[in-house]
């Protein structure tokens, strides 16, 4: 992910147009809180922003939930809006079984939505889990739009990545389709379609064959 030392404020979205009859807002319950998708969504022009904070690695969640008490303890909702640990769906295949996990995008780091004054730089920067924010030099630097709709493109991605475990030059396992159970050396890898060829030995003869990653696991 590409950081720009330009501090880019998010743009206000559009005035709504006028309607020929305003009816009254329905009352909305305080538990009602947004998504992390409708967070992501969500523009205003108060100064508020999204930035990366760096984190232990596999502690995210943990440093998610400390900051959300920290900014439910010291009073700052009307700074701190969100805190996020971007994932997302990953297949993976192990002993010849697939599973669907859940894979954090950025291992290490979390986004939180806020406004960033010394007060809200202080709550974030001292909760326990957190080693600092991402930013050129000392100064925090929030994401541009582009990078957050590229991150929330990710989360919200109906179709789960696939896990590849193996490297071109190592030994796999067919785990379906006519060659099944037959094993090779990976010779390339095709990230962009998905597809892996794999050098077999057919009827004496060292043949390569193009599969789909999730035919082959590493042997």
């Amino acid at each position: 992910m590409e950081m720009d030392a330009e501090h880019v404020a998010p743009q206000a979205e559009d005035a709504p147009q006028p309607q020929e009859e305003m009816q009254p807002a329905p009352p909305v319950e305080d538990s009602e809180a947004p998504s992390a998708e409708a967070s992501f969504e969500a523009e205003a022009d108060d100064g508020r922003a999204w930035y990366v904070v760096h984190c232990y690695s596999g502690y995210e969640n943990k440093v998610r939930h400390n900051l959300e008490q920290r900014i439910e303890s010291m009073g700052m909702k009307d700074k701190i809006f969100d805190v996020v640990v971007p994932t997302e769906e990953e297949i993976e295949v192990k002993d010849g079984k697939r599973r669907v996990v859940e894979r954090r995008i950025f291992p290490g780091y979390i986004l939180v939505n806020m406004i960033l004054t010394e007060d809200s730089w202080y709550v974030v920067r001292n909760t326990p889990g957190v080693t600092g924010f991402v930013g050129m030099g000392d100064e925090p630097t929030p994401l541009r739009p582009e990078e957050v709709a590229q991150i929330l493109k990710r989360m919200e991605s109906e179709t789960p990545r696939v896990k590849v475990t193996f490297r071109p030059g190592e030994r796999v396992r067919i785990v379906e389709g006519p060659f099944h159970d037959f094993r090779g050396t990976v010779e390339e890898i095709d990230m962009e379609r998905g597809k892996v060829r794999v050098l077999i030995n057919f009827f004496g003869r060292e043949t390569p064959v193009e599969l789909d990653f999730l035919q082959v696991e590493k042997a």
